[in-house]
């Protein structure tokens, strides 16, 4: 759960420390990378335009986890422009000064994780998170009926754990597979808020 909370900070921070450590590339970065004492050391060589892209896409689809979470359409607004600047300066621009849409979008990308953090964590601003056992979990999630494939976003309870579900497409009463306590923790797309907090059952 902190893993997939805290994609859009992995993929942001992995973009920069890539740019740090590839000075050749980024010149801008140079300077921190001399104060390291790394010189004009290349720590991914070929590899550095790669996984700067994949780090941005990771960035944004952090973003886009977040957004489908909490709702907060403003940090996307900053990111997907910043993504497209980006891998425009890659792919298409001719011109020599195209690092510098690059730092742009780099700037974009860091400007959204903060507005994503601050949204997300210091408001608070979840409609479905409430705080259980002293962490904050989310109670909605969405229930796949393994026999017809029907999905339901249904709301967890939080003063016992769900046992039976019944699909209202095929009538299939859904029991919890063996070895979780409820349909949330077999059939949701987030499991239970008890698992949630502290990763016991019910």
């Amino acid at each position: 759960m902190k893993i997939i909370n805290n994609i859009d900070k992995l993929g942001t921070i992995g973009l920069f420390f890539t740019a740090l450590f590839s000075p050749c590339c980024f010149p801008l970065f140079a300077f921190g990378a001399s104060a390291l004492g790394l010189g004009s050391f290349e720590l991914f060589g070929g590899w550095t335009m790669w996984i700067f892209q994949a780090m941005v896409l990771i960035s944004i689809v952090g973003l886009i986890i977040s957004y489908r979470k909490h709702r907060c359409v403003y940090p996307l607004l900053i990111a997907i422009p910043s993504g497209i600047l980006i891998f425009f300066a890659y792919y298409f621009s001719k011109s020599e000064n195209a690092v510098y849409l690059i730092y742009s979008g780099m700037l974009g990308l860091f400007i959204a994780t903060i507005a994503n953090y601050y949204q997300n964590k210091v408001q608070g601003n979840c409609n479905t998170c409430i705080s259980y056992g002293g962490k904050e979990v989310e109670l909605k999630s969405t229930i796949t009926c393994p026999n017809c494939g029907h999905k339901k976003e249904e709301m967890m309870p939080t003063d016992a754990c769900q046992y039976f579900y019944e699909c209202e497409k095929c009538k299939t009463v859904l029991k919890p597979k063996q070895g979780d306590c409820c349909v949330y923790c077999s059939y949701g797309t987030v499991k239970c808020p008890p698992i949630q907090a502290d990763g016991d059952c019910c």
